[in-house]
């Protein structure tokens, strides 16, 4: 009889990309898993409802329906662990397939070990059994095992208990004087109880002192020196910062200068906000100056890898180079029909431009 755990072990990818599939399930099928592999969203909806998948890996963009629609479709009727593979990278995207129940979320390109140790911390949390809803407590009497209800009383108003003395009781401390109750401290008004607030006392033996403010004569006015409107104000102006980058690291190229160890990158004295992966993309680029880096190339450097022939470099991953690549050029301000920084040398890569400046 065969081992009813095995039948847990299913996987279903969902990948338009045909070389990510092949690559995923030979990284499942290593992990012991038996895989099933669909080409677009609403075909992988399907596939997790028949087989009930421990695991299912969904792209983003994908014909049909998206990844995240995919998500939210999947995780109404399964409690699949769900990893969104995608090159999408930005923190909104994250949150949203977060969002529409993704466990994990990897941006490609992806490292297939780290996606299988991903995929083991997944499974050392299994998913707790949900149980049925605890009952209102009105409808099962009370929490505690001998409580008893309290009869409900009618409210009779009562007046309210003098405010403490604040040493009455303690030895050799005056006590609160006999009298009236003091009132809380605010009260304003009568209360059956409490009189109101008592009223200055007027009478010929407690005469009213008025506070007399003495005007400043001209001369006492003239003797005091007067504030300085421009002390203290010995500031830098904004403006006066640095507009370029100085040092034998800068890499520059026309108006546009990159420092590799500031990580700080400016176009004609302007400060851009890049990504990290963006500004690796720009960095390498600079540094190869008109020499073309390959799409592939481009993505070894991402990972941090040599180019060889062992690493495995799909389509999808060159597609993301060119979505990464298409953000750095809009932060650039740079136009792909008419480049003033990066170049693209159709069906090879990208290099920079040439450091003349064509005349207008």
């Amino acid at each position: 009889m065969s081992d009813p755990s095995i039948a847990l072990r299913t996987a279903v990818i969902v990948e338009d990309d045909p070389d990510i599939r092949h690559l995923l399930v030979e990284v499942l099928e290593a992990a012991g898993f038996s895989t099933v592999s669909v080409g677009n969203g609403i075909d992988g909806v399907r596939a997790v409802v028949s087989y009930q998948p421990l695991i299912t890996t969904l792209d983003v963009n994908m014909p049909g329906i998206d990844g995240f629609e995919a998500a939210r479709r999947i995780r109404a009727q399964s409690d699949t662990y769900i990893i969104m593979l995608t090159g999408l990278e930005d923190e909104a995207d994250v949150v949203l397939g977060l969002g529409a129940g993704a466990d994990e979320y990897i941006v490609k390109p992806f490292r297939p070990r780290e996606l299988r140790a991903r995929i083991d911390a997944l499974l050392r949390r299994p998913r707790t059994q949900q149980t049925a809803p605890a009952p209102r407590q009105d409808s099962v009497g009370p929490s505690f095992p001998g409580a008893r209800p309290i009869a409900q009383r009618p409210y009779e108003p009562q007046a309210p208990a003098p405010y403490p003395y604040p040493y009455e009781g303690m030895p050799g401390m005056p006590q609160m004087p006999s009298g009236p109750a003091m009132p809380f401290p605010g009260y304003a008004g009568e209360q059956p109880g409490h009189p109101g607030p008592a009223a200055a006392p007027t009478g010929p033996g407690t005469p009213l002192e008025p506070i007399i403010m003495a005007a400043q004569s001209a001369s006492q006015a003239a003797a005091e020196p007067t504030a300085d409107p421009n002390a203290g104000t010995d500031l830098v102006p904004a403006d006066q910062s640095p507009r370029e980058l100085v040092g034998a690291q800068v890499l520059s190229h026309r108006d546009l200068q990159l420092d590799p160890d500031t990580r700080i990158v400016m176009v004609a004295g302007d400060t851009l906000d890049l990504t990290r992966t963006e500004f690796d993309l720009l960095a390498t680029l600079m540094e190869s100056k008109r020499r073309v880096r390959s799409k592939a190339d481009l993505t070894l450097v991402l990972r941090g890898e040599s180019y060889v022939t062992s690493y495995f470099v799909g389509e999808a991953d060159k597609r993301a180079i060119e979505a990464h690549m298409t953000n750095l050029r809009r932060k650039l301000g740079d136009n792909p029909t008419n480049p003033r920084y990066i170049e693209t040398v159709r069906g090879v890569g990208y290099r920079l431009t040439s450091e003349l400046v064509t005349g207008a």
